[in-house]
């Protein structure tokens, strides 16, 4: 009998820009459903799901060895059979995934035989932070007989696991449920986990096999769809004393409520979100690019978490173990500062409460002030493995979180917060500057081996990013007293006036003091006119970029061509600016969907840093958005031939609208 393949759309169907189609199972990289606490990873397979990443939740491989972010127990291991045969990619036909940004979900449709079509939905539930949804609906071709398992799986990381099947009784009301706990490799972590099912009209009957899975059965009409969903939570001991009760009250709370309702308030907080946006008319495959990239920021955090964002953000376990660089500060955090300042807030609040521990480290290395760790994780203290030079001499992070700390207050004029947080953050950074930095015999001050945006060179003096960071920060911190009515230390700007910047026979400004023509890792310079802007004269500007552009090792970080980009736009050089835009993405993607990698020639996506950068061209260089003191204000737009027009949509607390278009 010939495959049957009918219209199938029960989902809602989305306008385009909103929507990207894979269509192929090859090379797969996977997608992450994720809400700013968890991540889920996505699998090529039905149901799967390959990892769920805990933001915040760390511990060691071993004692004494370099922390990294925990994975959950994998609650969703779903198996659907049909007439006693499993149902798995490899035996269906129409494959086809479908990632809806606007709602934040993937849909992945099949048909198997000629017997049922099957649409799945995974979001990771918005409103909920420790939970997520798997939503199912089958439609029979036939009459046919469904059989329904869920279980739970560990990741290597973690022993002690054991799953327990419960029913729990209020009065005649029954909640089977499958509850899990753990613990990480040295103790540090409890990670508690449970499951159950979610039935759309009359509850079917659970039982379970051997107290280690979930399971029911049906028999399904033809031409009668049924839909069924599989709700989880993950917790742990970082939030809760005990994570699997948690867990376990969390999975009976959606199971009291419908599937309706709670995809509901999912798309309502996703609705929310989306209200500050970036509209790119003449060039969907643009928008889509763009989107996705924002789509991923607005994943990997959540207001009121007092969490920042690593490089790869909830994508992964492994990249950078999960821990937070200067990537959220310089690359991430902008674009949200200007878009959506609660989310940002969250990121300045995981510095403020690292505090006491970055002031700990500038002492015990002879420093005042503060001194924040290169590679950080829970604790604020440096998580950078000890063999790696860049955790003891990579300085500019301190800088650049004083410069994010100003920018907050410049975008949101929160002056209370300024007044109990802020301005305490931005002392320290300034007093760290001060001790930090040398005075040579002619009144001018030196910062000596120190490792900067570029780490091909280490351990050199007066690095250009590095000097240009603690400029800025030393003046930010005299801005913010001068606000709150402080007599500042003189040295502040004494030292902000005198650091050095050295230059080359022909005016190029140096990377560092004995900077001798090397190829770089990706942009050091080029930072000191955007976003420092202390090189703001357009013929210094267009120099640099000149001798540096050539210069950036091939196999560099994406965010170096973000920046060279912007900065033609602020020469109006439009096709330069356009090109350095898609090249500092287009050879990271990634198929089927598009997440990006580190590298033209790397393999881990999905890289949020290279998402910052991509949008810091858009809202910065084409938008031409700049934070000022003031605020956001716009300044030189460019708009990229192949489109009619931009919107940048709910931008700052006012949530105002820019816009560039041809008319």
């Amino acid at each position: 009998m010939a495959l049957l393949y009918l219209p199938f759309h029960l989902f809602a169907q989305s306008e385009p820009g909103w929507e990207i189609t894979a269509n192929s199972t090859k090379n797969y990289n996977g997608v992450t459903l994720a809400n700013g606490c968890i991540g889920l990873v996505s699998g090529s397979d039905l149901f799967e799901i390959t990892d769920i990443v805990l933001n915040g939740v760390f511990d060691k491989e071993q004692p004494g060895g370099v922390s990294r972010v925990v994975r959950a127990p994998l609650f969703a291991n779903i198996g659907l059979f049909v007439d006693g045969e499993q149902v798995r990619t490899e035996n269906c036909s129409h494959w086809k995934q479908v990632l809806n940004m606007k709602e934040a979900y993937l849909k992945t449709s099949v048909q198997f035989k000629d017997k049922i079509k099957i649409e799945t939905s995974v979001q990771a539930l918005r409103n909920l932070p420790y939970m997520a949804l798997i939503r199912v609906v089958i439609y029979p071709l036939d009459a046919v007989d469904l059989r329904v398992q869920n279980s739970i799986s560990f990741p290597e990381e973690l022993v002690a696991s054991s799953v327990l099947f419960k029913n729990l009784r209020d009065g005649t009301n029954l909640m089977p449920l499958l509850s899990a706990q753990a613990t990480s490799k040295t103790g540090r972590q409890q990670l508690g986990s449970c499951s159950g099912f979610l039935f759309s009209d009359k509850k079917e009957e659970v039982f379970s096999k051997q107290d280690s899975s979930l399971f029911f059965t049906k028999k399904l009409e033809k031409n009668k769809p049924f839909t069924f969903g599989v709700i989880g939570a993950s917790c742990s001991s970082r939030d809760f004393v005990h994570p699997r009760a948690e867990a376990e009250r969390m999975v009976v709370y959606a199971q009291q409520r419908d599937l309706a309702s709670l995809l509901s308030d999912h798309k309502a907080a996703w609705h929310k979100l989306w209200q500050s946006d970036i509209v790119i008319e003449g060039c969907l495959a643009d928008q889509l690019d763009v989107r996705l990239a924002l789509y991923n920021l607005y994943s990997f955090v959540a207001p009121n978490t007092r969490l920042s964002i690593a490089p790869m953000g909830l994508s992964t376990a492994t990249g950078y173990n999960g821990h937070v660089f200067w990537d959220a500060e310089l690359w991430m955090y902008p674009p949200l500062l200007v878009l959506n300042p609660s989310l940002a807030r969250s990121l300045v609040d995981y510095r403020t409460d690292r505090l006491s521990k970055a002031k700990q480290r500038a002492r015990i290395f002879g420093m005042a002030g503060a001194m924040y760790p290169w590679e950080s994780d829970d604790s604020g203290e440096e998580a950078t493995p000890t063999w790696c030079l860049t955790g003891t001499f990579e300085h500019h992070i301190t800088a650049d979180i004083g410069i994010a700390f100003w920018n907050y207050y410049c975008v949101t004029k929160n002056l209370n917060w300024l007044r109990k947080e802020g301005y305490e953050v931005l002392q320290n950074v300034a007093d760290f500057w001060v001790s930090r930095a040398t005075k040579n015999s002619d009144g001018s001050y030196s910062i000596q081996n120190v490792i900067g945006a570029d780490e091909f060179a280490p351990n050199v003096d007066d690095n250009a990013f590095t000097n240009g960071a603690a400029k800025t920060a030393l003046y930010n911190a005299c801005k913010a007293a001068k606000v709150l009515q402080i007599n500042c230390p003189t040295a502040w700007k004494e030292v902000a006036d005198g650091l050095v910047f050295a230059q080359m026979q022909d005016g190029t400004t140096k990377e560092h003091a004995h900077y001798q023509g090397e190829v770089i890792k990706q942009a050091d310079v080029n930072l000191l006119a955007y976003p420092l802007e202390i090189i703001t004269d357009k013929q210094q500007i267009k120099k640099d970029l000149v001798y540096y552009e050539p210069k950036i090792y091939k196999d560099g970080p994406a965010m170096g061509n973000s920046i060279l980009s912007i900065l033609y736009a602020s020469l109006g050089n439009k096709k330069k600016a356009y090109a350095l835009f898609k090249k500092s993405y287009m050879p990271n993607k990634r198929p089927p969907f598009g997440v990006l990698s580190e590298s033209a020639f790397s393999n881990n996506p999905y890289f949020a840093t290279g998402a910052g950068g991509l949008l810091q061209v858009v809202l910065n260089g084409f938008g031409g958005l700049r934070i000022t003191d003031s605020g956001v204000v716009q300044k030189e737009v460019l708009l990229p031939d192949k489109w009619k027009s931009l919107t940048i949509k709910g931008v700052g607390p006012d949530k105002k609208s820019f816009v560039v278009s041809r008319e």
